[in-house]
């Protein structure tokens, strides 16, 4: 099924409202410089030199607008709501020091939507590239909830091979589809300015049915995790739990894969869960906390990509980063008081 033009999109908008909110240049995205043809005008010398310097300058007026157009609302409330869950949901991955294996999932959900796309253009078959992410994510699920131990190597091996792999594979099928490498690049480093009405609604529809799993299976997750045989000695079902929780993160990085990239969504899932865990003690505080940093991270960093014109996925890791920088010395003094 081939992905639909958004509602809010460049053919739903006249001309001059494109104008007012991309600043005059639709080529460069949101923010971009105005052409050097365009000369001040004789009438008003001084001022027309000031808004040539300034004219492609991003505003909160050409922010405002685009954001009633829609233009930007839709990326904005995807970022905050899937830095949301991933942050969420990395707190199970960072307790299980498994923080890799998060990264070499999205990956092989980035080589999922290239496929996607090649399987389109090679043979005419529309494959949703949400599918393909999934199909590829759930596959590296699989293959990393093997045991290795009869191959005599240790579990994360695996972890380097898929990522290794994935990232290979994404790019030498990016190279054979070279009408659309622009949207390769979008999906393995964040969208900059638009995000379908379709990927919101699936980063929406995983997030809600991952956080009512987490929600049931809260005390499960943590008992298989820190205490598996502790768990098997009072007859939980440890392997699917586990099976569980990498099949959550397998949808939930496949779905946000798509909508903002890899990048950002190995961020949000890492991050802010080591903030929060650096914070506080109580793994049910984390939850919060790390949720509300990744959902800072996916909105801030928009906001920092547009008035700064930054790639949008690499602003939202770094909104991340520094979240984790300054909650590291908080932390060092909290324990230290303490103590």
């Amino acid at each position: 099924m081939t992905d639909a033009a958004p509602a809010s999109s460049s053919e739903a908008l006249s001309e001059q409202e494109l104008e007012q909110a991309f600043g005059g240049d639709l080529g460069a995205g949101p923010g971009a410089q105005p052409s050097a043809t365009v000369a001040a005008t004789p009438e008003a010398p001084a001022m027309g030199a000031d808004r040539s310097a300034r004219e492609g300058a991003p505003s909160w007026k050409e922010f405002s607008h685009g954001w009633e157009l829609g233009i930007y609302r839709d990326p904005v409330l995807c970022g905050v709501f899937a830095g949301l869950v991933l942050g969420v949901l990395g707190v199970f991955v960072v307790l299980r020091r498994a923080v890799f294996v998060t990264a070499a999932v999205s990956q092989a959900a980035g080589l999922g939507v290239a496929l996607a796309f090649l399987v389109e253009l090679t043979w005419h078959v529309p494959v949703p590239p949400v599918g393909g992410a999934l199909v590829l994510a759930l596959t590296a699920t699989a293959i990393l909830s093997l045991r290795m131990q009869r191959m005599r190597l240790p579990s994360e091996t695996l972890v380097g091979l898929i990522y290794l792999g994935a990232s290979a594979g994404a790019i030498l099928v990016g190279d054979r589809i070279a009408q659309d490498s622009h949207d390769i690049a979008s999906i393995l480093f964040g969208t900059a300015v638009l995000v379908r009405p379709l990927d919101l609604s699936l980063v929406f529809a995983a997030g809600l049915v991952t956080l009512a799993v987490i929600a049931v299976c809260y005390r499960g997750f943590l008992f298989a995790g820190f205490d598996p045989e502790g768990a098997r000695v009072h007859r939980l079902p440890v392997r699917a739990l586990d099976l569980l929780l990498w099949a959550l993160v397998a949808i939930e990085v496949s779905v946000t894969t798509r909508a903002i990239g890899a990048l950002p969504v190995f961020a949000f899932a890492v991050v802010p869960a080591m903030a929060a865990l650096a914070l506080v003690e109580r793994v049910r505080w984390a939850l919060v906390v790390a949720a509300v940093f990744g959902g800072l991270s996916g909105g801030l960093g928009y906001l920092f990509a547009f008035f700064f014109e930054f790639p949008v996925g690499a602003s939202q890791a770094t909104l991340a980063l520094l979240f984790l920088l300054v909650c590291l010395p908080i932390a060092r003094v909290l324990r230290g008081s303490a103590a």
